[in-house]
């Protein structure tokens, strides 16, 4: 399509809104975008914002492709009527809404808490900013149909979303996403959004429901006598101007833990994240205040997690003392294997248990998960995928744990989605395991290396913006699959996952195999040293992620350095082999 076409199509969209039943105050900027920013008109126009891994995401402002109250409108009137068309047989439909601490997530949420209620539903409305987590708890206390959170959960200040859940109390997953999707695209007017809501219909959600669900967290502690021999704990916490502020000290403090210390700069609740670059704990700046207070106290442990509460990152000390940042895959390890061998010492493993992963992240999980003779899944990118498999495990087997590379993690069946406010908890309770045990954190992590093998992981972002980004990104897919590469770092590819095709591809035997997952975008290349790089476009961001996993001995802890740096220029000549910077 040619860029005059695109104009003359995108000014079409925009006229329908100038013409249609919106408000003034939209009209205007419309107008100003005619008048004197074509490329943002372009922006705003040129697509609808459709569900990705995250739901519905985008960047706050008038247009189609922006978060306002129509899109959300639309959004949350096609959910209406798919939900309405799957629960016929209910007298009375009930949803959850909350929202996060972003810029205009209140008026997104009461916006969408209205609709509900003026399509007949009883609405459970939480009264202020509450996590992700709390939600998908939330829809299962209450005996919900659906839920939605406003959030835009780690991304940048211009940005809000809309995440919508079902009954089980995870996010929407195939078909119910592509389904919905279709009903909003039904929707050709804002004039069907039924916009004036029922107030009868609306419950607000007190702060006496956050006693409820720490409560139900504190029954995940598997080492309250340790906890109380190291209950003065040194912890510094932020929830980086977002939900994590209230629930999470309150977990820690539940588990028996009395030295929680806060930033108090980051405790305020401000949507635009003054503090901080990107609200995003997988980047090293969101944690510096955190980190600084720490070494002023002489902390053990720092924890910082995103805007809604679903992920967190932590540093801790390394051997010389000084605070480093663990990555998601390290994180989980520490978790894992501590949930498994707790399980293991308490006599709790009888043969039906089990851990998820997504399939980029480490093998490490999958290997402690061996040790004690307990099932893994893998799974797609999203923890949606996750909440599926304990879903289809309900009353079969039982959950112990999961989590992704990307800093997100759960214990227990409760929550069916990441949950920053248990895992902040739990890891806390590990590193009170370690020094139980004389050791850190960093130095429990070694031992795991030593013991299972040494897996550096290292994940690159390329950040392709707007519609031409985009259009790159897709590009560079195609071009991975028709030329794919023969060999990486002087290594053969040996087997191609295609996840596109959701087929595995044996070069050496020339052999093809089923992959039995949902279809998504994702290409991995396995090489002969053992090798695993992953590529796919994030489903939620305007980027391209590339996923880096080596692997080698340790033969004991005193060569970690050693090791490290062999494993990192690996790791270095994969990207430059690839071009990636």
């Amino acid at each position: 399509m040619g860029t005059e076409q695109l104009l003359n199509e995108v000014k079409a969209k925009a006229q329908v809104w100038l013409d249609g039943n919106y408000d003034k105050q939209t009209k205007t900027q419309i107008k100003d975008l005619i008048d004197n920013n074509e490329k943002e008109l372009i922006e705003s126009f040129y697509r609808d914002l459709e569900f990705g891994t995250g739901g519905l995401r985008g960047i706050m402002g008038v247009g189609t492709n922006r978060m306002n109250i129509y899109t959300v409108g639309m959004a949350t009137q096609g959910l209406s009527n798919y939900i309405k068309n799957n629960f016929k047989s209910l007298n009375q439909i009930k949803v959850v809404v909350g929202h996060d601490s972003r810029n205009n997530s209140r008026l997104f949420a009461e916006t969408t808490a209205r609709i509900f209620s003026a399509n007949g539903f009883k609405v459970y409305l939480f009264n202020t900013l509450k996590p992700t987590p709390e939600l998908s708890f939330a829809i299962r206390h209450f005996g919900c149909q659906s839920g939605v959170v406003i959030t835009a959960s780690h991304n940048p200040k211009e940005y809000n979303g809309y995440k919508a859940y079902w009954d089980d109390g995870g996010q929407i997953i195939a078909p119910h996403d592509k389904n919905i999707i279709d009903e909003v695209q039904k929707i050709k007017s804002v004039d069907e959004v039924l916009f004036n809501g029922n107030d009868s219909l609306i419950e607000i959600i007190s702060d006496e429901f956050d006693e409820i669900y720490t409560d139900k967290i504190k029954t995940l502690s598997l080492s309250p006598e340790i906890i109380a021999k190291h209950k003065d704990m040194k912890i510094v916490y932020t929830p980086i101007h977002g939900t994590g502020v209230k629930l999470a000290p309150m977990s820690l403090r539940k588990f028996g833990f009395t030295n929680v210390y806060n930033v108090p700069e980051q405790d305020v609740t401000d949507g635009n994240f003054p503090t901080v670059l990107s609200p995003n704990p997988e980047e090293t700046a969101a944690l510096a205040m955190a980190i600084k207070k720490a070494e002023e106290i002489n902390a053990e442990l720092v924890m910082a997690t995103d805007p809604d509460s679903d992920r967190v990152g932590i540093a801790v000390k390394d051997n010389s003392g000084q605070f480093v940042i663990l990555n998601g895959n390290q994180t989980a390890a520490l978790l894992i294997n501590y949930l498994l061998t707790k399980w293991n010492d308490k006599g709790k493993l009888k043969g039906k248990e089990y851990i998820v992963k997504t399939i980029v992240t480490t093998e490490l999980l999958a290997d402690i998960a061996d040790k004690y003779k307990v099932k893994h899944y893998d799974v797609l990118t999203g923890f949606k995928y996750i909440a599926d498999i304990i879903k289809r495990n309900e009353g079969k087997a039982t959950f112990i744990g999961g989590g992704e590379e990307s800093y997100g993690y759960l214990a227990g069946e409760f929550v069916r989605d990441k949950d920053a406010i248990i895992s902040c908890a739990l890891i806390a309770e590990v590193a009170a395991w370690a020094e139980d045990q004389g050791k850190s954190l960093y130095e429990m992590l070694i031992d795991i290396y030593t013991e299972f093998g040494f897996y550096l992981e290292h994940l690159i972002s390329v950040v392709r913006k707007g519609k031409e980004g985009a259009e790159e990104i897709q590009k560079m897919m195609k071009n991975y699959r028709e030329n794919p590469p023969a060999a990486i770092n002087e290594s053969q590819v040996v087997k191609i996952a295609d996840y596109k095709s959701c087929e595995m591809i044996d070069i050496q035997t020339s052999t093809i195999s089923k992959i039995y997952l949902p279809k998504s975008n994702v290409l991995q290349f396995f090489t002969e040293d053992g090798s695993k790089i992953s590529v796919r476009p994030s489903g939620t961001e305007p980027k391209i992620k590339y996923y880096f996993s080596v692997k080698g001995l340790l033969a004991k802890p005193e060569d970690f350095e050693k090791t490290h740096a062999l494993l990192k220029l690996r790791i270095d000549n994969i990207m430059q082999d690839l071009g990636v910077k």
